[in-house]
């Protein structure tokens, strides 16, 4: 780990002890998950645990304690030269310190024994009940034998608080290198769509143009998605989270490709939605230049100080007026959207946070009201059009088509930047590109 990324860290811990000044903080890392016999499932670290210390092992306990002289201590398996034979090397518990720029490490397996004396002159632990089996057991048994000590003149364990809420509004204000990652999964991203627009056309399948996407993705160093990809062609592009990608491209068929590259740790989040045969007909045109206006208008709405919600209500607006103009509904936009009409047809948000998770760490709610925007806060603005079989009362030269395209923006001092207005998105460039190969 390079010298400014263990510094980004540690800033973070330091942060966080200055908003929790009192008691200590728990973090549990993730751990390796059984898939059958001696094979586990693809391990990746809780996001959380990676934000706070870079620090991507399985099976290892963040602790921080605020005004004592070992602040930061980690818990880590230790280095296993047998171990390394099979699956590398682990850092280990000496070199822990130096490389993670913590106070002190100690092994897992002592974490029982360890944790208690670390907390015995702490009255407020701060640890999410319910992130850990393994944890809760051992704050359970901690409660259980602090409140036996506490008769025989020990301190007091008064409370258990989740620290969730405060990392979670640290995690919502992206720094620039935190940005630039996002940008840098972004621009991976963008080969893969492009890619897989160039090897469409009619007879290939939804998996054969995923594995072109992919393909691009690892060759350029994103070594996991940020979710299961959606390759959804046909009346699959109805499907929110549709992610078999087993079915034919039909010849008049739309694609819709919901998928980012992970750099990193942090992701991408983009949806393009094509014609299969490289052209689009003129009802799938105006449902598409719809959604891309609402698009438009959602993004433009975006500065520092707005509300969340007003994001969506930008979006939403414009896509009512396109549905009046279809002839999928009747009335006005204030009164469809206050009866909620438009729910067959949209059915989802227009955003959500984006970062190191896809719906990424932060609350949309402040009290009563949508969050405020603030510099630094990354999102997605995803609006789309369905005409699946859930609006049994769609026109019918519109039935079957479904429509999203979603982009990534930061919120700036002066308003916004889109990080993915690389990617294409108007009707003559994907046009121009689709079915080339």
């Amino acid at each position: 780990m390079a010298y400014n990324e263990k510094q980004q860290f540690k800033s973070r811990r330091t942060t966080l002890m200055g908003q929790i000044s009192d008691g200590a903080i728990i973090i549990g890392a993730s751990h390796n998950s059984p898939r059958n016999n001696d094979v586990d499932y693809e391990f990746r670290q809780n996001s959380t645990f990676w934000y706070l210390t870079g620090f991507d092992e399985p099976d290892a306990v963040l602790v921080l304690r605020p005004h004592h002289k070992d602040q930061c201590v980690i818990f880590v398996n230790p280095y296993d030269p047998q171990f390394e034979i099979w699956v590398g090397a682990r850092l280990g518990v000496d070199a822990a310190p130096e490389n993670l720029d913590i106070d002190a490490a100690y092994p897992i397996s002592e974490l029982d024994d360890q944790l208690p004396r670390l907390l015995e002159d702490i009255e407020t632990i701060h640890y999410s009940i319910g992130s850990d089996s393994k944890l809760d057991d051992l704050m359970m048994n901690l409660v259980q034998k602090r409140r036996g000590l506490s008769q025989r003149g020990g301190v007091h364990l008064l409370r258990i608080e989740d620290p969730k809420p405060a990392i979670d509004r640290m995690r919502l204000i992206k720094s620039k290198a935190e940005i630039e990652l996002v940008q840098s999964a972004i621009d991976v991203t963008r080969v893969g769509f492009e890619n897989a627009m160039r090897v469409t056309k009619p007879g290939t399948f939804e998996y054969q143009v995923q594995a072109e996407m992919e393909s691009h993705f690892r060759k350029l160093g994103s070594v996991r998605n940020g979710y299961p990809s959606i390759v959804a062609s046909g009346t699959n592009s109805c499907i929110l989270h549709y992610i078999n990608n087993r079915e034919q491209l039909k010849d008049g068929d739309l694609l819709l490709i919901d998928a980012g590259a992970e750099y990193d740790y942090y992701t991408a989040d983009i949806t393009r939605t094509w014609p299969v045969n490289g052209r689009f007909t003129p009802e799938q045109k105006e449902v598409y230049e719809i959604v891309l206006a609402s698009q438009s208008a959602g993004i433009k709405a975006i500065s520092p100080g707005i509300e969340f919600n007003e994001v969506h209500i930008a979006s939403l607006r414009i896509l009512v007026q396109g549905l009046i103009d279809l002839g999928a509904v009747e009335g006005s936009i204030d009164g469809l959207i206050e009866s909620r009409a438009y729910l067959p047809y949209y059915m989802h948000g227009t955003s959500h946070w984006l970062g190191l998770d896809v719906h990424d760490a932060g609350p949309y709610r402040d009290e009563e009201r949508s969050i405020t925007l603030e510099e630094g806060m990354v999102f997605t603005v995803e609006p789309g059009l369905y005409f699946g079989n859930q609006a049994t009362e769609s026109p019918e030269n519109l039935k079957g088509i479904g429509i999203r395209i979603e982009d990534n923006v930061v919120v700036t001092a002066e308003g916004y930047s889109v990080l993915s207005d690389t990617i294409l998105s108007s009707v003559s460039d994907i046009e121009e590109l689709v079915g080339t190969v």
